[in-house]
This record gives structure tokens, C-alpha cells and sequence, in this order.
């Protein structure tokens, strides 16, 4: 009917066109290439054999012939809009089925829609597709726990993986060899040159002081990025070190400056409680683990790091490529006190030697005799020594790839920590093993089985991990103009099985929908009866646990704006004692629990189903409305602050605006993905590109990557967040005199115009922003 119509109205029968468009993004030099290709015409003219020409005279053109060629024109072309009306319906009921994840839905072509050139091609027909409930069972039926602990158990027998030294180096030689024997479609090394600390020719010492020295402990283990140094002081018991247990100790008038903190492991990061010791004007800081069930923790003395960041200090918002050199410049979140850790019983040894003031009743947790400090009148002091050496080391990331076919420069990339100062059997085996046979069956798959991703996953192996996220950090520095465009998505595998009882689960709000979608069909290790989303019950998104600054997963979202997601079993209340000691070993941890392998296949299934289906299905699985959730439920907790605020002659209606904005602008993209042709590839992919910035809008345009890493004004850090507007307004109706209003008047003035910017972002066209503020 096309080549019918465009006769009548004169000429040639005009042809498609085809479009190839490649777009270079975010510092690579721009441009778009647009190929306008007509369709060769075939011999003779269109339905028409030649051989007629000759032997049938031509029609007489007169009235009656002319109404029968205009019925059927009209015919023509009510049956070319039936048929095209009853396809594009079919499309997208199919469409529907694979959004609400009732049925199956047309995905991962077999053939590449690209040619070697860029240039499109059409499908190549005869070849399976894959749906993805296919896909899924197949990921699943192929996923090994016996491979699983043959990947775990290379780590017997090895005491240290330390960053940058032989076996770490060993380890990642093997990774890159196991990459290389899965085929994957490229496999590289990443090399960092880092400034990491080491123990010194001496050990540390802890030593208590009275009328002579008695040296309470000289550990193994130490504290990286602690200042070499030795310090005394009256030793003072913080708890957990958190902000509010030191407003307790000031509220019982205990003076904390020039003292030893002393507190235990749990609920904040090591390098956290350092901070607030730092604040309080300490000299110095202990900690020890928290009590344990295991007998044999009491002993364990565990390794940490005091950088209150992630990557090299040394070259904060830097890359450390090649050695290159930078104007002398560390990271604010130094500590600049020694740190120390010291085992349970040496803690209680100290507890014994103090004398004033009985715990409060939660702070004790099995810690027998617990004291907060000495008396005004005891000669007891700490004398700490801390003789760490700062060494320059070259670091290994271990990368392979298997590429997309529609897509190949939009990639999930999956993670996990190499590095140990111990055996690191949970700390890094675990993960390492599932990054392996996850390479292994996706590969397989991919290779053998038919599945053809549409966009590629990137499988990673990070180096110096335990120095605070130092090789996924400088990679993501050293990418950073581009990763947050082509990087939608981080899965990190650290720390998957520390327990069986509980789940643990940290991620972005875009990704709850597909992670619950993905327990609903993975079955619970404890009971194959049952589905992961029973165990963890409806409400799980209420105990999502917030990433903290030793999880890999943290500077992927609120450094470089990239969802995260970070999955794996526990037990609450009885936590792993040997995470990060010596003592991490294959046979405590089996020790834990008595389904290692179960568990770590469990979870390598959940990080499989993720990766899977957003780098399968047609539209990314990023719920962008999740956000809009997010900021109803902030201004539902500051509303009742609004008299407080006007009182200082501000206003919180603007922060309300923006939030409006932000929904109004959801609701567009969600009009706009329901009414475009989901298979033009073209429009599609510009969706899922403005679905991707979404987590990027958050970040803080209006602070300097180097001063301010964490810039996400959800789950960063610093004054900019929205959780610290929160304890601005708290602080506001407690005392308004303590609170600094030029302050309040910045935070608020970010927090507005960084979601308004997000809202902007989230529309799209500059003209379709919604200019209420």
C-alpha cells in the first residue's frame, strides 16, 4: 500500500530509510552519524511481471473501471490499518505481560541488530529467542556448588592476601586466568600505584600505666591510616562510639579531651568512631570486638582501617594511574590520632583497672566489671604506640567482559573484594568464588546456550578492599567523565554468607522492584518449599540496611551515582566474629553455618537473576518511582518543622515545590514509556538513558567532587544530605540558638535546587521542565 499510494501521488515509490546512530558520550568527542540509505530497486516494475507487458493491452480508462480501482484502494487500505493495528496491539500486550512479570515477553534477539561497522542490519530469521522465565531457570540449573567451593577452597592454606603483595597478586593472576578460560569477550588488568600503610619493624603496644608499665597487649594487627605516634591518656568507654553515646558521656559531665577512647566493634565503621573521637579533642582510640558467642573471639584482634573515605588519601578525587604525581594533598578523613585494636580479654583486663562510674545497662553485652573511666584521683593512664609505615604499592583490578550486542556500551557490572590481611574466607572467598562461577555459567550461556545479552556485564576483581574500597574507588576516579552514563547498575558480592538466619540487603531505591521480583522466584536455601520474598516477609524494604563506607558498593553510589545493590545472609544478633582477623577461615565459617555452599549458590542466583534481567529486557528494570516514595516520606518528617523555620524568616515551601516537581516529572517519563513504540530502538534507548541519570540528578551539581566525595544527598556524606537538613531542624527546635542559620539557609538551598535539578533531568527536553519554582 505504501508503494501504491506514493505512485498515485507522482513518481517513484519511495523507500525506507535506515537510520545508524553512535553516540560518544561525557569527554569523548561528540557527534552523531546518521546513514540515509535507499533500498535498491529490483528489476522491472513492482508486481508486474515483465512477460505481461507484451501480451495484455492496456485497460480503458473510463468511469466504471475508475470506481472499482478506488474501492479497492480503499479496501487496501482499511485491511493495511487492521493489520497494522492488530500488530501493534499484539506488541504491546506483550509488552504489558513482561512489565507486570504475568507471562513471557520477546526479548534477547539471537542476532546482532549491528553489523562490524555500526551500521543496522535486519534480524536474521530462524533463531531462537529466549524469553526470560526461560532464561532465568537456565542461569539457575546451572549454577554449581561444587564449583563454588573449589573457587573458595583456593584460598586454604594461605595466611594473608595482603594488597598489592605476592599472593594477592597470585590470586588475581588466577582470576585473570579463569576469565580467560570462560571465553569472555575481553579480560584486562587495572594497575593503581597507592600509598597504603604496613606495620612497622615493631609492634604496637597498648601498655597500662601506674606505678610501672605493664604492657596489656602487642598485637599483629593494625589500624591503616592510624598517625604513627605515642600518646597517654585516661582511658574513656564510648560504647560504640556513635554521636549519641559521646553526648551521654558529655551529659554526665565526663571531660573526653586528651584521653584514650576506648569502644567496640559494631553499629558504625571504625574509621566513624574515630571521627567522633577526634571531635571530642581524644589524643587516641581503642577498640576491641564485640562479645561473641565463640570462645575463640575473645583472642581475635581484628585488622580496620581509620581513612573516614574510600580510595587512596593520598590522591583524594584523583586517580593513582602511572605513578602519576599530585600537589601534596591527603583526604580530610584522616584520622590523625593513633588507632589501635585490642582483643576482648586485654579490654577486660582495662576495664578492670578502672574504677569510676558503672556502665549504663546497654552498654555492657557480656563485658564484665565495664567501667566508664578512672576516678579523678587514680594515677591509671593508657600509653598507646602505634609504629605504622606508610609503603607505595602497585594494586591489580581484574576485568572481563562479555559484550552486548544491541548495547555494548551500557553495562552491569558485578564486584568483589580479593584482598585479605587474613585467610579472608568470608571476607573476600565468598565473593570472589561467586564472581567466578557467575563469569563461568553467564559465559556458558552466553557461548553455548543461545542468550544473547542486549547490554554488557563486566565482572571485577578489586585489590586493597580492605584499605576502604581503595582499587574500586581509583577505578572509579580514574573513569569518572564517563562511568555514570555508561554503568547503570553495581551488584556487589563482599560479605554474601556471614550467617543463615537472616537476610542482609543493601540498595538504591530503583533497584527495589527487581530485587523483589527476583526473591520472589529464587527458593529459600532453608527450605526449597519456599521463596526468598517469604523469608524476608512484605515489609523487607523497611529493613534495608544503609551501605556503609566499607562497603564496596558505597562509592558506586554516592561518589560516581551509579544504583548499587549488595545482598547476603547473616545472622542478627550473633554476628561473624572473625570478619577481618586472622581466624576468617573456610573451617570457622563452615563452622557458622552448616550450608556454606547452599547459601553462597543462593546468593550467586539472586546477583545472577539481577544482572540477567536488566541486561535482557527491552526497557532497563530501574523503578524510578521509588524515588518519588523517598521524597514524600522526607517531607512527611520535616512538615512539623515549619513553624520553626518561619520563625527564622525562611520557608520550607520551596523544598515542597521541587518534591512536586520531582513527582510531576516521574509521572511524565512514566506517560512517555507507555505511549512510545517500545521497539524502536532509537526511542527506546534515549528512555532508559533518562531512567539511568536518575540516581546521577542526585548528586550535588553544586559541590566539588574533591572536597565533597559523597555527594548524594540521600545516602552520601556531609552537610548536604538530607538527613543532615533533618538533624539541622532537630537541633533548630531543641535550641534555635545553636544553630547556625546561614547554614541551615545552604542546606536547604542545596537540598531544593539538587531534586529541582533531578526533576529537570528526569523530564528530559528543556522545554517540557515544569518552571513552578
Amino acid at each position: 500500500s505504501h508503494n501504491c499510494l506514493s505512485t498515485q501521488f507522482g513518481g517513484e515509490p519511495t523507500s525506507y530509510t535506515r537510520f545508524s546512530i553512535a553516540r560518544q558520550m561525557d569527554g569523548d568527542n561528540s557527534h552523531v552519524e546518521m546513514n540515509l540509505a535507499a533500498d535498491e530497486e529490483e528489476g522491472g516494475e513492482i508486481g508486474r511481471p515483465e512477460h505481461l507487458h507484451a501480451s495484455m493491452p492496456p485497460p480503458r480508462r473510463n468511469g466504471k473501471n475508475l470506481c472499482f480501482i478506488i474501492i479497492a484502494a480503499v479496501l487496501l487500505l482499511l485491511i493495511g490499518f487492521l493489520i497494522g493495528y492488530l500488530s501493534y496491539r499484539g506488541r504491546m500486550q506483550r509488552v504489558n505481560r513482561c512489565l507486570d512479570g504475568s507471562g513471557n515477553c520477546e526479548m534477547a534477539p539471537t542476532a546482532s541488530y549491528f553489523s562490524d561497522d555500526g551500521m543496522e542490519e535486519e534480524e536474521v530469521p530462524g533463531l531462537r529467542i529466549l524469553y526470560w522465565p526461560e532464561l532465568r531457570d537456565k542461569l539457575s540449573a546451572n549454577l554449581s556448588a561444587a564449583h563454588l567451593e573449589t573457587y573458595l577452597r583456593q584460598r586454604e592454606g594461605k595466611n594473608s592476601f595482603e594488597a598489592g603483595k605476592t599472593e594477592d597478586e597470585n590470586a588475581a593472576s588466577y582470576i585473570h586466568e579463569q576469565f580467560t578460560r570462560f571465553r569472555l569477550d575481553d579480560v584486562w588488568n587495572d594497575e593503581h600505584y597507592v600509598r597504603l600503610q604496613d606495620r612497622g619493624s615493631s609492634k604496637n603496644q597498648v601498655i597500662i600505666m601506674e606505678d610501672h608499665e605493664e604492657v596489656l597487649e602487642s598485637p599483629d594487627a593494625f589500624v591503616a591510616y592510624s598517625k604513627s605516634d605515642t600518646v597517654t591518656g585516661k582511658p574513656i568507654y564510648v560504647n560504640y562510639g556513635q554521636k549519641e553515646d559521646f553526648q551521654k558521656i558529655r551529659n554526665m559531665g565526663v571531660p573526653m579531651n586528651g584521653t584514650i577512647i576506648i569502644f567496640r566493634a559494631g553499629k558504625i565503621t571504625l574509621a566513624e568512631k574515630v571521627a567522633n573521637a577526634r571531635k571530642e579533642e581524644a589524643v587516641g582510640a581503642l577498640m576491641f570486638l564485640d562479645p561473641s558467642n565463640d570462645k575463640k573471639a575473645d583472642l581475635c584482634v581484628p585488622f580496620g582501617h581509620a581513612h573516614l573515605g574510600t580510595g587512596d588519601p593520598y590522591t583524594p578525587g584523583f586517580p593513582s594511574f602511572n605513578h602519576t604525581q599530585f600537589p601534596p594533598v591527603e583526604s580530610s578523613g584522616l584520622p590523625h590520632i593513633p588507632v589501635q585494636t585490642i582483643s576482648k580479654e586485654a579490654a577486660a583486663k582495662l576495664f578492670g583497672k578502672m574504677d569510676e562510674r558503672d556502665c549504663l545497662p546497654n552498654w555492657t553485652n557480656g563485658i564484665m566489671g565495664c567501667k566508664v573511666t578512672v576516678s579523678s584521683n587514680s594515677k591509671m593512664r593508657v600509653k598507646l604506640t602505634v609504629n605504622n609505615v606508610m609503603v607505595d604499592r602497585k594494586i591489580l583490578n581484574i576485568f572481563g567482559v562479555i559484550k552486548g550486542i544491541e548495547e555494548p556500551d551500557r553495562y552491569v557490572v558485578l564486584g568483589a573484594q580479593r584482598d585479605s590481611w587474613g585467610p579472608g574466607a568470608a571476607k573476600a572467598g565468598v565473593g570472589t568464588a561467586i564472581l567466578l562461577e557467575l563469569a563461568r555459567v553467564i559465559s556458558d550461556m552466553v557461548k553455548n546456550g543461545g542468550y544473547k545479552p542486549r547490554r554488557s556485564i563486566i565482572f571485577a576483581s578489586w585489590s586493597a578492599g580492605e584499605y576502604g574500597a581503595v582499587g574500586a574507588t581509583e577505578w572509579l576516579e580514574g573513569y569518572s567523565t564517563t562511568l555514570h552514563a555508561k554503568a547503570f547498575t553495581y551488584i556487589n558480592l563482599d560479605t554474601a554468607v556471614l550467617g543463615c538466619r537472616d537476610v542482609k540487603i543493601s540498595a538504591s531505591p530503583l533497584l527495589y522492584s527487581l530485587l523483589e521480583a527476583t526473591m520472589k522466584k529464587v527458593k529459600d536455601p532453608k527450605d526449597d518449599s519456599q521463596y526468598l520474598i517469604e523469608r524476608v516477609g512484605s515489609d523487607w524494604i523497611k529493613k534495608v540496611v544503609p551501605l556503609d563506607l566499607d562497603n564496596a558498593a558505597f562509592p558506586f553510589l554516592a561518589y560516581s551515582g551509579i544504583p548499587v545493590v549488595s545482598f547476603g545472609f547473616y545472622d542478627e544478633g550473633d554476628e561473624y566474629p572473625f570478619l577481618g582477623t586472622t581466624e576468617d577461615t573456610l573451617a570457622n565459617l563452615k563452622e557458622k553455618t552448616d550450608k556454606l555452599y547452599p547459601l553462597m549458590r543462593t546468593a550467586a542466583e539472586v546477583a545472577g537473576h539481577i544482572a540477567l534481567r536488566l541486561t535482557h529486557d527491552h526497557e532497563l528494570f530501574l523503578d524510578f518511582d521509588r524515588y518519588s516514595d523517598e521524597l514524600l516520606s522526607f517531607q512527611e518528617k520535616i512538615w512539623h518543622f515549619d513553624s520553626h523555620v518561619k520563625a527564622l524568616g525562611l520557608t520550607l515551601n520551596w523544598l515542597y515545590f521541587a518534591r512536586g516537581d520531582f513527582q510531576r516529572a516521574a509521572d511524565a517519563l512514566r506517560r512517555d514509556i507507555t505511549n512510545s513504540d517500545r521497539e524502536n530502538r532509537i526511542v527506546r534507548r534515549a528512555l532508559n538513558d533518562r531512567m539511568m541519570k536518575v540516581e546521577y540528578d542526585f548528586l550535588s551539581p553544586y559541590l566539588s567532587p574533591k572536597d565533597a566525595p559523597f555527594r548524594h544527598i540521600f545516602f552520601g556524606k556531609g552537610s548536604h544530605t538530607l538527613q543532615s537538613l533533618l538533624e539541622s531542624l532537630e537541633q533548630l527546635r531543641v535550641n534555635k540558638t545553636s544553630v547556625d542559620v546561614n547554614k541551615l539557609k545552604e542546606q536547604l538551598a542545596l537540598a531544593t535546587w539538587t531534586i529541582k535539578g533531578a526533576a529537570n533531568a528526569l523530564v528530559g527536553d528543556i522545554w517540557n521542565t515544569d518552571n513552578e519554582i
